[in-house]
């Protein structure tokens, strides 16, 4: 069949005819939708002529030479189609994973163009949304990694207030933080003291240093029986063993004074090595094996120190006080008569004191500490009280306040039966020291010690087996002192000679003086004399 107005059609090969003009150039896709509109049966067809370009060409009959031509044509339709229906005709390129996400993301960001999928069976919008989910190899698609993007971090909350600060604004409490961080490094500042007891039953040492007036901070201590007055009573000498025992807990103790910059120090012995034949050979054989000198004290200073550490548990209430200390030889006891004029220093107001020539250890020793019956017990109470029969002291029958009027008990004694009062798990000083026993509450106490036997005072937290030989004693010196001085209440101090070097070290060298405070205290406060007690 012949084109009418450009002459015969082109061979399928894409061949022109000879006689005519050039015809413009098709894209495939053109030719393709022309060839499927305008094709004529096989039947019409004729064979194809290959040299008419220019001139008209009429198109041959189909004949048996040109069936592999049509064949071939046919193969390459429908290899377009194929290629068209698989998403065009670009030929695919061999990847990798890697270059597979990477397509994939550019395919995405492209937008699959529509003309590409044009009549490949579905939309083009529905093609690019399958391949966005399915990748090119039928795979998830990675999502984009994005960088995170900046949160700013919230603000902090401002922390709550309670306590004496919360009424207070910000300056306000500013300023009294301040002044805290101030009084802190002031504390810490503060030059240390020491004080070192050698009695009969212990060896005790402390380490602190001043903070308010009146008080100080304990910054090292250290603790051991040694029972240095053992066989004392008995040969008037001190044993080798007890001697050796003292030596050993000496030499802890001088340990931590070396290791500390010590301002001042004081270290005394008392009533072992006051009575000891050999005591002064002792105290010769501590400095040469400890470096340590300590001093002999009399019972009268014995007796001011006791005071001088209890001091701060005495109210402003009380006018009269009877305060003892029951210690391993001897027992020292003080009346103090407060008037309207109170003194800083409470010893000033000591009126009367003795010091009786009997503790826990000699006491124990002369009737029995462990294995104690009731007997024995009032035996006990008898020596003691012959002994405070020579003591002349008036009589406190004539005060009208009761509650003017109470005992102070500072020594192991006090301190053992305020912890099983408590019922305790365990000795505990900070709740202890400065107890109120009513009369009632003490005498039933030592009834019930009395009904122990040894192991079970042994057994107990508060006790021990150290104390359980001793304490039984002690109670009957206390038995003797309450019956000379009846009262309702009694107070516990754990503190004693130690506290008392101390305070009066502290107080000679004017750690105190409100002039000094002013002039350590940046902020122009002036601390009241106020004690309060001791800060461990």
């Amino acid at each position: 069949m012949s084109d009418p107005e450009h002459g015969a059609k082109p061979s399928v090969s894409g061949g022109q005819g000879t006689g005519g003009p050039a015809r413009p150039k098709r894209s495939r896709r053109r030719k393709g939708k022309d060839k499927r509109a305008t094709a004529p049966s096989s039947a019409s067809l004729g064979p194809s002529n290959e040299s008419g370009r220019n001139g008209p060409e009429t198109r041959p009959q189909k004949t048996a030479q040109a069936q592999p031509v049509d064949q071939d044509g046919e193969a390459v339709r429908k290899r377009k189609r194929r290629r068209r229906g698989k998403g065009g005709n670009a030929k695919p390129q061999p990847h990798s994973v890697e270059g597979d996400r990477d397509s994939a993301d550019a395919s995405v960001r492209a937008g699959h163009a529509g003309d590409r999928h044009a009549g490949a069976g579905q939309g083009a919008a529905g093609r690019r949304k399958a391949h966005q989910q399915r990748g090119l190899q039928g795979r998830p698609l990675r999502p984009a990694e994005k960088p995170p993007a900046f949160v700013a971090p919230p603000p902090k909350a401002a922390p709550a207030v309670n306590g004496p600060q919360a009424g207070r604004s910000a300056a306000g409490r500013e300023a009294a933080n301040a002044g805290a961080a101030r009084s802190e490094f002031q504390f810490n500042d503060a030059p240390l003291y020491a004080a070192l007891d050698l009695g009969t039953n212990n060896c005790r040492l402390l380490i602190a240093q001043p903070t308010r007036p009146g008080q100080f901070r304990v910054v090292d201590a250290f603790s051991r029986i040694v029972r240095l007055g053992e066989g004392l009573a008995a040969s008037g000498r001190l044993s080798d063993e007890a001697m050796d025992r003292s030596i050993e807990a000496l030499r802890i103790c001088a340990a931590k004074l070396r290791n500390r910059d010590i301002r001042r120090s004081r270290l005394i012995a008392t009533e072992a090595c006051r009575r000891a034949e050999n005591g002064e050979a002792f105290l010769a054989r501590v400095k040469a094996e400890t470096g340590l000198e300590l001093e002999i004290i009399n019972r009268e200073t014995e007796a001011r120190l006791a005071v001088s550490g209890c001091s701060s548990l005495v109210g402003r209430e009380a006018k009269s006080v009877v305060l003892f200390d029951i210690g391993g030889g001897s027992s020292e006891i003080a009346v103090i008569r407060i008037g309207e004029n109170r003194s800083n220093r409470l010893a000033n107001h000591i009126t009367h004191w003795t010091s009786l020539p009997v503790g826990v250890v000699t006491l124990s020793e002369r009737h029995g500490g462990r294995d104690v019956t009731p007997e024995s017990f009032a035996g006990m109470v008898r020596e003691v009280e012959s002994m405070l029969a020579g003591f002349d002291c008036p009589s406190h029958a004539h005060l009208e306040a009761p509650e003017d009027f109470h005992l102070i008990g500072t020594s192991g004694t006090v301190t053992t039966l305020a912890g099983v009062y408590l019922d305790l798990p365990r000795y505990d000083r900070r709740q202890v020291d400065g107890v109120w026993l009513m009369d009632a509450e003490v005498s039933a106490m030592q009834a019930r010690l009395l009904s122990w036997d040894f192991s079970t005072r042994a057994a107990n937290p508060c006790i021990g087996p150290d104390r359980a030989d001793l304490v039984l004693a002690g109670c009957a010196i206390l038995e003797a002192i309450r019956n000379r001085w009846p009262s309702t209440r009694m107070r516990v101090a754990d503190r004693g000679l130690r506290e008392g070097l101390l305070t009066e070290m502290m107080a000679d060298d004017g750690v105190w003086r409100r002039g000094r405070s002013r002039r350590q205290n940046r902020s122009g406060f002036r601390h009241p004399f106020r004690p309060e007690g001791l800060e461990t």
